[in-house]
């Protein structure tokens, strides 16, 4: 027997994260929208059938979604999608701003700190690109330093998205984490104390950081990493 009011709770938090209107997410899990609100608001009980399709269609964990244990993306960081542009071989856009696709911002995340409201501005924006598994909502940023290496080089750009509640980390993912001072790129892991956080490198060299979670002022949950090829 599922409790229906916590696994609505749940789902309105996807859907939050996701930054999706009801009626999208409906499309996403291939059921009618009518019917979906019927679920969120207690009309229709919740069904083994509605868990597996959110679970297929969104790549949730069902362990999650049913109890609330385990992450809600369970599968591990390194195996966030990379999509690799080899140029001369792949035809993309990355040159002229149009009005499709993921915005690329002409912005490196480990490169000093702008404050939130000044990055993703449309004068930052310096192209557009369109490739698969890009969630609605993303933004295309670049990263330099080898911290996270080899999951992330050196030159390639990540697809962020922005949280809009910082409180609910999913724990052992990759973050872009602004603090007052600097930026970076690290695994977000838990701390014994719940006033803390770990940060982590993929790079052995570097120590692991303990900071305060006041002290974050925005996460970025990394939901694609893309590697550009520069080799003709």
């Amino acid at each position: 027997m599922y409790n229906n009011e916590e696994i609505i709770k749940r789902i309105r938090y996807i859907i939050d994260e996701m930054r999706l209107t009801q009626n999208e997410f409906a499309q996403h899990i291939g059921i009618d929208s009518s019917n979906l609100s019927k679920y969120l608001n207690g009309r229709l009980a919740i069904n083994e059938s509605l868990i597996n399709r959110i679970v297929i269609n969104i790549g949730l964990s069902k362990k999650w979604l049913e109890t609330g244990d385990d992450l809600p993306f369970a599968k591990p960081a390194p195996a966030l999608p990379r999509q690799t542009v080899i140029p001369g071989r792949i035809s993309y856009d990355i040159a002229e701003p149009v009005a499709t696709g993921t915005p690329v911002y002409d912005i490196d995340v480990t490169a000093g700190v702008m404050p939130r409201a000044r990055m993703f501005t449309d004068e930052n924006i310096i192209g557009y690109i369109n490739l698969p598994d890009m969630s609605q909502g993303c933004r295309i940023v670049k990263v330099s330093g080898d911290s996270m290496s080899p999951i992330i080089r050196s030159g390639d750009m990540l697809a962020v998205r922005e949280l809009t509640n910082s409180r609910h980390i999913f724990w052992g993912q990759i973050y872009v984490v602004l603090l007052d001072d600097y930026c970076m790129v690290k695994y977000v892991r838990r701390h014994t104390d719940p006033q803390k956080v770990i940060l982590r490198s993929e790079n052995p060299q570097y120590d692991d950081m303990e900071i305060a979670r006041s002290d974050i002022r925005e996460l970025m949950f990394v939901q694609n990493i893309i590697h550009i090829d520069t080799r003709m």
